[in-house]
């Protein structure tokens, strides 16, 4: 994405106001036009992300920059000091994110959150289910003109069918009356395999009975728009929404995680592994379980520093992540202690990534200043895991494993199948 902005405002001292609080905020560069002018030679020159625009400029003082720059397909805020409902109202039909009033600081930090919160909306997917093709094209437009990626399908089944082929949807808007599955079966299907946590459900829909508005909110949908709404009142339901399910996300994404690298945290690497487990119980999927410790990791604490020692944790973090696989297990246990699972995987294969893995980290050295730089080991002891066992006596016997790898000399693998 494009991370220009241009904001066109006479008054110098307020846009360069608003530019220094954008770049400071986000870290955007930002050009500054006082006339349309102005802006017309900025916007032949480069590429914009977004574009505030005043709508009384002094060779433009009847709106005439929002055609032109909504023209170019660049998405538009409207930064103006007439608060006439009527005049408001006309500008909003345009092509245009948002109408913000000037009216002192608190606009400028909505207008901060609300460019933070385009940037965010460009990670997600939206799936439109409506039957009327003028209405998807509609909510098409205003969806994307947030930034989302859109989706759209006639009906239910077609939605049920792209949410298993797109499992990564955020949010579904559905209508109520609709073919072959009408909007309330598909969110009581849709309910079946994803929660309120990980998928939002915004129902749009012109009926007026209040027992269909309950009955969806209690199967599941997050929230009910009546038809027809204002776009201001859309695109606020759609950004809460996102922002509460990215809320629980992150709540969610802290439980799992371990605060200092980022992998999985050794309670949340016991839920998943046991459920692995079950899934591939029966169907003979082998898989081996490792465990990984730094060598003389005390001596680095002791001789560089404890600031050091979490350098060369986050470091072997980003190795063991870049060397296996998405669909793996990378866990820190604590302190210089890790546990990785290799999933579908025999133990020729396995024991080749191990060594791959140990070979990775001696390679590795980490800088530090004055042209400095440290290099560690580590040791590991893997095996495949044994049905007939418990995880926590496969884990020991990894453990195990570790430590004879500690004794013999550290810096190696020791296999066992």
């Amino acid at each position: 994405m494009n991370k220009k902005i241009l904001i066109v405002e006479d008054n110098k001292t307020l846009a360069k106001l608003i530019a220094k609080k954008l770049q400071s905020a986000l870290g955007l560069t930002v050009d500054v036009a006082y006339s349309m002018a102005e802006a017309k030679l900025f916007i032949a020159r480069y590429t914009y992300f977004i574009a505030l625009l005043d709508i009384n400029l002094p060779d433009a003082p009847n709106g005439e920059i929002v055609d032109f720059v909504t023209e170019k397909n660049i998405r538009t805020i409207i930064l103006s000091g007439n608060i006439d409902k009527e005049f408001r109202k006309k500008i909003l039909k345009k092509n245009i994110i948002d109408y913000v009033n000037k009216s002192g600081v608190d606009d400028i930090n909505y207008i901060i959150h609300a460019i933070q919160r385009l940037q965010n909306n460009a990670k997600h997917k939206v799936l439109v289910v409506d039957d009327s093709r003028v209405f998807r094209k509609q909510m098409q437009t205003m969806l994307e003109n947030l930034f989302f990626q859109v989706i759209s399908v006639a009906h239910g089944e077609e939605a049920i069918g792209m949410l298993k082929s797109q499992p990564d949807i955020s949010l579904v808007l559905t209508d109520y009356n609709m073919p072959v599955m009408d909007g309330l079966e598909l969110v009581i299907e849709i309910r079946k395999t994803y929660t309120k946590n990980e998928l939002c459900i915004l129902v749009l829909s012109s009926n007026e009975d209040e027992e269909i508005t309950a009955l969806f909110l209690k199967h599941g949908a997050n929230d009910y728009v009546k038809k027809p709404f204002s776009k201001e009142e859309f695109s606020c339901r759609i950004n809460n929404s996102i922002e509460a399910l990215e809320n629980i996300q992150m709540i969610t994404n802290y439980a799992n995680r371990d605060y200092l690298t980022g992998l999985y945290n050794r309670r949340y690497f016991f839920d998943t592994i046991n459920e692995y487990i079950d899934e591939v119980k029966n169907s003979g999927e082998k898989f081996a379980i490792a465990m990984i410790d730094i060598d003389h990791f005390k001596n680095i604490n002791d001789t560089y520093g404890h600031d050091t020692g979490d350098k060369i944790i986050i470091a072997l973090a980003d190795i063991l992540r870049s060397s296996t696989n998405p669909h793996d297990i990378v866990a820190r246990f604590g302190g210089e202690e890790f546990c990785v699972v290799l999933k579908n995987i025999n133990q020729y294969s396995a024991e080749e990534i191990f060594n791959r893995l140990r070979e990775e980290v001696e390679k590795f050295s980490y800088h530090l200043k004055d042209d400095k730089y440290i290099n560690f080991t580590v040791s590991i002891g893997a095996t495949l895991f044994n049905e007939e066992e418990s995880l926590e006596e496969n884990i020991n016997a990894a453990d195990m494993l570790l430590y004879n790898a500690k004794k013999n000399g550290r810096n190696q693998v020791v296999f066992q199948a």
